[in-house]
């Protein structure tokens, strides 16, 4: 938690420098054009791991197990700040499969988000480009527990404004010569952390019961969420590389959503290796002569 904490200031602080820097670059000089950007670019990611769940209104133990999830991913640049500025938007789906420490009892768990939002885009060298900017989303999940009598189940929901900032590099390695030239395997690691600022989330008082938020409202058990009471993060590492004319991706997702309000705590915190492609899209329209497109995508 302590850590946790310390990343998102660190995030925050780095964001606001990020933000002050590229827009003093801005009016000093011409921004570098971030020739790597393909237009859009789709990206469908599948993903197994490890999950950790703790749901207080269920039960006071942390339940640990599986979890299945996957990923789509839509990113494309738009033509506002001279091409700097992309909009992405993600879909994001997770299945859970979890047992007590004493395998006595089991947690069933299914969860499902969206967001959207905007980066601005500044390349300070060719083959590296930093972004930051916010997204806008909303997140939507149950957890069922089957062995509990009275308040089998809990519902999640949740919307918020992000910060959310990231970085990708392009390199290659070299795989020998064929035909006199040099021959290459084109590769990109990417980084990417969202951090949840403000927004609401839905959550009981301790001991209330499903049948009395049906009675008074689910309205009541609205309240605001903020890192002070909901600290969460999501950061996804991703590398990707050409073969056959595919261009793979190969990904962790650090996934963690905690809360403690209400006299509640929550957390569920995932780990996951995720594998995927990515396609690309080209405009249709002849390219702007200051905005170099990238061969072979």
């Amino acid at each position: 938690m302590i850590r946790l904490q310390r990343f998102a200031k660190l995030l925050c602080t780095a964001s606001m420098l990020w933000a002050m820097t590229a827009v003093s670059l801005a009016e000093e000089r011409e921004l570098v054009p971030v020739a790597q950007r393909s237009p859009s670019a789709r990206t469908l990611l599948l993903g197994v791991g490890r999950t950790g769940q703790l749901d207080t209104y269920l039960s006071p133990m942390e339940y640990t197990g599986l979890q299945l999830n996957f990923l789509l991913q839509t990113e494309r640049m738009t033509r506002m700040a001279r091409r700097h500025i992309s909009f992405q938007s993600t879909l994001q789906g997770a299945f859970t499969k979890t047992d007590n420490p004493a395998s006595s009892a089991k947690y069933w768990g299914g969860r499902l988000a969206y967001d959207a939002g905007w980066h601005y885009h500044y390349s300070p060298l060719p083959h590296l480009d930093l972004k930051g900017g916010g997204l806008v989303g909303a997140d939507l999940g149950f957890l069922y527990n089957d062995r509990n009598g009275n308040n089998p189940a809990q519902g999640r929901f949740s919307i918020d404004l992000s910060l959310s900032a990231g970085a990708s590099y392009d390199f290659g390695i070299p795989l020998g010569h064929r035909h006199g030239q040099p021959r290459r395997l084109p590769m990109r690691l990417s980084y990417q952390a969202d951090l949840p600022m403000l927004g609401m989330m839905f959550c009981p008082e301790f001991g209330e019961s499903y049948y009395e938020i049906s009675r008074r409202g689910v309205g009541h058990d609205l309240i605001c969420a903020h890192p002070g009471n909901s600290l969460s993060l999501r950061q996804l590492l991703t590398l990707d590389f050409r073969l056959k004319r595919v261009t793979w991706r190969l990904g962790y997702l650090c996934d963690i959503r905690q809360s403690n309000a209400r006299s509640l705590k929550y957390h569920d915190v995932s780990h996951s290796f995720m594998i995927g492609f990515v396609r690309h899209f080209q405009l249709m329209k002849s390219p702007s002569p200051d905005l170099p497109q990238r061969g072979g995508e």
